[in-house]
């Protein structure tokens, strides 16, 4: 149907089955460039297409980032970012 340059310009994503089987529907999006897709598309879409490597953490980073988020959440969060202010003077 279009005729693209680059396989990695076209996006698909969001695809349902009907029920019964046979058929399914979705969404594509096609760019012109590969940096045109890499500035508007999601970076997971990105990683799905192999344009991004995947930042790997360690799920202790993950639960002491979540625990120190717990800590500045709601007033903390004032508090936190005016001594952070101060650090930086």
């Amino acid at each position: 149907m279009y005729k693209v340059k680059d396989a990695n310009t076209v996006f698909l994503y969001g695809f349902r089955t009907q029920f019964g089987g046979g058929k399914s529907s979705g969404f594509g999006l096609v760019y012109d460039t590969v940096n045109d897709a890499k500035r508007f598309e999601p970076k997971y879409r990105l990683i799905r297409q192999g344009l991004v490597e995947k930042v790997e953490t360690s799920r202790k980073q993950i639960k002491e980032a979540k625990n120190r988020a717990k800590k500045v959440r709601g007033v903390g969060r004032r508090i936190a970012r005016h001594k952070a202010a101060k650090a930086n003077k």
